[in-house]
């Protein structure tokens, strides 16, 4: 897997679509209170993995909380967390198969790349990235070259 970069001045708007979202979905877009951490933890454990949880749980150790989630009503439908593994990077971030299709991902994305621009970065890094067209696509990241030896490399997954 490669990092990408991605200029953090250039971000697209995205106001009309959270607005959008909630008026036909009723999605709400917020970054999550600590009291809601055992919630969404174990919501990212359970649709996606536990190193993704253990990645969100760090998430919550800073205030503001470093974590944006897309709900309805009580069902959280995505999730987006960035500086949780390495500073400035972004990661990881996910939206269950049934939402998908709907830039619910797209707002997380950005709503967190908002976020770490406010924190004072001018560029941010993705982090093992899948979809790297979406990405690019998205936000106008590109792929860092060499970058194939990243922070994840020798990770520890759990055995199943």
């Amino acid at each position: 897997m490669q990092d990408m970069l991605v200029r953090l001045l250039d971000l697209p708007d995205i106001s009309n679509l959270e607005e959008q979202l909630l008026e036909t979905e009723n999605i709400v877009f917020k970054r999550p209170i600590a009291p809601e951490k055992s919630i969404v933890v174990d919501w990212v454990g359970q649709n996606f993995s536990r190193n993704w949880a253990d990645e969100t749980s760090v998430a919550f150790s800073s205030l503001p909380i470093n974590c944006y989630i897309a709900q309805r009503d009580q069902d959280i439908l995505g999730f987006a967390c960035f500086e949780s593994t390495a500073r400035n990077f972004f990661g990881p971030t996910g939206v269950i198969p049934s939402e998908r299709g709907k830039d619910i991902g797209k707002l997380l994305l950005v709503k967190s790349l908002l976020a770490m621009r406010d924190m004072g970065y001018a560029y941010a890094i993705i982090g093992g990235i899948g979809p790297a067209a979406y990405y690019e696509k998205t936000v106008g990241a590109s792929i860092i070259q060499k970058s194939e030896k990243s922070i994840y490399q020798h990770l520890l997954k759990h055995k199943k």
